[in-house]
């Protein structure tokens, strides 16, 4: 059984190992041509040199990376990422470039219908692909280990914030009830969630048996779930048979569009006690968990869409690079010692070792 009273190694472990290079690389996954996928890939490498920034812009900070550089030697744990409705693979960069650092392999797709640059109402009322779309990426990643190295097939966990949270809870096994959800928000119409019930496609008669539908995948060996929503359409019959660790990180700094008592914690509440760790991050918000804003960011934001600069904003008198921190230091000691991984050191070669 899986505890946490290794955390604090586990976290001296993940702040003390020295960093690699990043490469990056971007990927189109054309089958099936109904949903093709754009993808991206950040991995270790030894090459050094001039970098550039990917993923960043006028308002959210990039990372710098080499692209397509050559990959790494050696197996690496893989940690595959899902962004939130209406987000993309850039939200999380700041948590890729980090486990890279660690020697993972970390991977994300924009969902089709959900993402920033593809909001197609067909593709969004598909709810059920978006793990399926994880998995294609997973798939793809394992049968061409020359786009960014060999994966540890025993050390691979999912990471995911808002909707991409209730995506890793998913493949981890979460089963997903159209009515039980349906019914709760009768009772809870503030919920962001329940406010995409009709853009989501839930309420579609089709989408009650591809919802409660497993789309459980073995492989997946951990799960993070930042601040998610739609939780309390999972049944708790599904919750409690989940057999991986999950660390269930909510924002401090809630709000009733996205209450953490009722969302991530009802995940605390049905999954099993001995496999889950829940921690709510002091000064977060929910968009506390995506990349970091530049200064004047929120006023820039503003002035083009009103009411979105809220995404560059963070609770009480934490910076979000703080906040970031602190989110770095527990998701890297939960899937450290989750994966039994330890990071390399300077001296180490890179690859995984139990």
């Amino acid at each position: 059984m899986f505890r946490f009273t290794m955390l604090i190694l586990s976290t001296a472990l993940f702040s003390a190992a020295v960093t690699a290079d990043t490469g990056f690389l971007t990927l189109t996954l054309s089958e099936p041509q109904t949903r093709p996928l754009e993808g991206v890939v950040w991995y270790p490498t030894e090459q050094t040199g001039p970098s550039e920034e990917v993923g960043g812009n006028s308002a959210f900070v990039g990372t710098p990376v080499h692209r397509d550089a050559v990959p790494a030697l050696g197996r690496h744990p893989l940690l595959l990422l899902s962004h939130g409705y209406g987000g993309n693979w850039r939200n999380l960069n700041w948590l890729a470039q980090a486990m890279v650092g660690q020697g993972y392999i970390v991977a994300a797709v924009d969902h089709p219908g959900t993402t920033t640059r593809n909001k197609q109402p067909a593709q969004a009322q598909a709810l059920w692909s978006r793990p399926q779309d994880m998995v294609r990426m997973l798939d793809a990643l394992v049968a061409s280990p020359s786009l960014a190295g060999r994966i540890d097939e025993t050390r691979i966990a999912a990471a995911g914030h808002s909707l991409g949270g209730w995506t890793v809870l998913e493949l981890a096994g979460g089963q997903f009830s159209t009515a039980r959800f349906i019914t709760d928000c009768g009772q809870h119409r503030a919920l962001g969630g329940c406010k995409l019930t009709h853009t989501l496609g839930i309420d579609r008669p089709e989408a009650a048996e591809r919802l409660a539908a497993s789309q459980h995948d073995a492989r997946i060996r951990a799960v993070v779930s930042l601040d998610l929503g739609l939780a309390r359409g999972f049944t708790p019959e599904s919750l409690a048979r989940i057999n991986v660790p999950v660390l269930i990180l909510s924002a401090g700094a809630d709000s009733d569009d996205m209450p953490a008592a009722l969302e991530s914690g009802y995940l605390t509440s049905n999954l099993p006690a001995g496999l889950t760790r829940s921690v709510s991050i002091t000064g977060a918000t929910h968009f506390s968990f995506m990349q970091l804003c530049k200064p004047g960011a929120a006023a820039l934001i503003e002035a083009e869409a009103p009411g979105e600069g809220v995404v560059c904003r963070d609770g009480g008198d934490l910076s979000r690079t703080t906040i970031h921190q602190r989110l770095l230091e527990e998701i890297g000691g939960f899937l450290n010692q989750a994966l039994q991984y330890q990071a390399p050191r300077g001296d180490t070669p890179q690859d995984s070792s139990r």
